[in-house]
């Protein structure tokens, strides 16, 4: 009876307990998808496991685990028989290392557990190379001259933009851009500033850089390179005027003086389109030469120059001076080469704008006939633009009052050489006003030949001339008549004047 029992016992813990006596195969995975090996379309890969026995779901769905890259991944399960089939909640990716793992607890219907885990891997990387750097420049060790020279890598895969930025740094630290060229194989580094000269500098690679695939490079790499040893600071070696017709004028350099006696040296005969080119020993920073150099009591100086390093250094003043004006041209210390070497010198230029091209036409006078009918003798006063309240005989005889009298009026400029006056200019800026209502003059006809009188008014050769003829209706009231010319008078040549002028005079 106790032998009975026991062999009871020993039954019913083998039956219950899926104890491998009584089974007659293993249970096990047959073949699974997708394979070991590479995947190129990880959208279209099936994970799946065809069993040998019909698995019990639960104890099989607890023991399955796939993994991206280290990461969990979540999803569902299908059944259909011996096969399972699991469905990612989100796609598989690419440049991924997967693992599908099944431990021993898994179990059939019958309880009969796996004899071993199953483990097997895949991946959608496209190679398994990890990228190495082929070359480094600046080569290690080097000395460059270049204060703005790029950084150029090149690696035996492709890499994106971003790891370049996440892994390389420099000691001391400079920021710039990356770029990539080659397919992706050329890294290429900018510096937003120049190397700062007799410097040493290192290219620190993390091995975490990796390539599109995201395979390392294994190991850290660091390369060193130092900057250029020129110490010589720049100089201005000169300065010039350069004019219209691109001739160039040395400006002479003012160097103070010693006594009363002695005056400062001024560059004299400055034209309204002349430009200042400055000269240096050797190329310098154009941007730090506008920062260093000032035009005193005149327009704002305006680079022309492209920025750059260049030995010449051209600027133009933003709006004309005013003429006869003296202004200080002033270049302080500090512009910088490629190097960093700064000018030690200030250098000051003083400059007279008075071209004999630039000047803007002047009124200098105005001659009135008093007896315009009279061919043999008009009796012309001539009033100065300096007399101030001349009395000039506009009488009934001649000028009857209310009546129209056909007239002329002759005003004279002082201009710059070769320039005429402009004669819509001239019409739109002349007036004639008077108090008490004494004259009143309606312009007509212009001329600059042919005159009314045939010779100028003495010791007027070299002004210009220009007749204005028109109607004058004197009146028996007396007081004072003004001849004005307003602001913005111009010549053919483009000078203009800013000034007002006026000559009052009495009747």
């Amino acid at each position: 009876m106790k032998k009975i029992l026991f062999l009871i016992i020993i039954f019913n813990i083998c039956y219950f307990n899926s104890c491998d006596i009584l089974r007659t195969s293993s249970f096990e995975v047959i073949s699974w998808t997708p394979g070991e090996g590479y995947h190129a379309e990880p959208e279209n890969i099936t994970v799946s496991i065809n069993f040998s026995h019909e698995p019990h779901a639960s104890s099989v769905e607890r023991s399955f685990s796939l993994t991206g890259n280290g990461n969990r991944i979540k999803g569902n399960f299908h059944w259909e028989k011996n096969k399972l089939t699991f469905f990612p909640l989100t796609p598989l990716e690419k440049n991924a290392d997967y693992s599908l793992n099944l431990s021993a607890d898994a179990r059939n219907t019958e309880g009969l557990s796996m004899d071993d885990a199953f483990n097997r891997d895949f991946t959608t990387r496209a190679g398994f190379d990890h990228p190495v750097i082929i070359s480094c420049y600046p080569s290690m060790n080097a000395e460059v001259n270049e204060p703005r020279i790029p950084i150029l890598l090149e690696f035996s895969l492709p890499v994106p933009l971003n790891t370049l930025y996440e892994n390389i740094s420099f000691t001391p630290s400079m920021q710039g851009y990356w770029l990539l060229g080659n397919d992706s194989k050329l890294a290429i580094f900018t510096p937003l500033e120049p190397w700062i000269q007799n410097n040493r500098y290192e290219i620190i690679i993390s091995s975490l850089l990796t390539d599109t695939n995201g395979m390392n490079i294994r190991n850290d790499f660091k390369s060193v390179f130092t900057t250029g040893t020129d110490n010589e600071p720049p100089y201005l070696v000169y300065a010039n005027r350069v004019t219209k017709n691109n001739d160039y004028i040395q400006l002479t350099p003012d160097k103070g003086f010693s006594s009363a006696a002695e005056l400062p040296v001024e560059n004299i005969n400055w034209e309204k389109e002349d430009k200042i080119l400055l000269v240096f020993s050797k190329p310098v920073d154009n941007l730090s030469v506008k920062n260093y150099i000032s035009a005193e009591n005149c327009p704002n100086l305006v680079l022309e120059s492209f920025p750059g390093y260049e030995t010449e250094v051209l600027f133009k003043f933003e709006n004309i001076p005013v003429y006869e004006s003296r202004f200080t041209l002033r270049i302080k210390p500090g512009i910088s080469d490629k190097a960093r070497n700064a000018t030690k010198e200030e250098y000051i230029f003083k400059i007279f704008f008075n071209g004999k091209y630039s000047k803007p036409p002047e009124l200098a006078g105005i001659r009135i006939p008093m007896a315009p009918q009279n061919e043999n003798d008009c009796e012309p006063v001539f009033i100065g633009a300096d007399s101030l309240f001349q009395i000039i005989p506009i009488s009934d005889a001649n000028y009857p009052s209310s009546k129209i009298i056909g007239t002329w009026i002759e005003v004279y400029f002082a201009a710059a050489e070769g320039a005429s006056i402009d004669i819509f200019s001239l019409m739109e800026h002349f007036r004639i006003d008077s108090s008490n209502n004494v004259i009143t003059f309606s312009p007509g006809q212009i001329k600059t030949n042919n005159y009314t009188i045939s010779e100028p008014h003495p010791g007027t050769d070299k002004l210009q001339r220009i007749e204005i003829a028109g109607n004058l209706m004197n009146t028996t009231n007396y007081g004072i008549i003004n001849f004005q010319i307003s602001s913005g008078l111009k010549d053919n040549l483009g000078n203009r004047n800013e000034k007002t002028f006026n000559i009052p005079f009495i009747k």
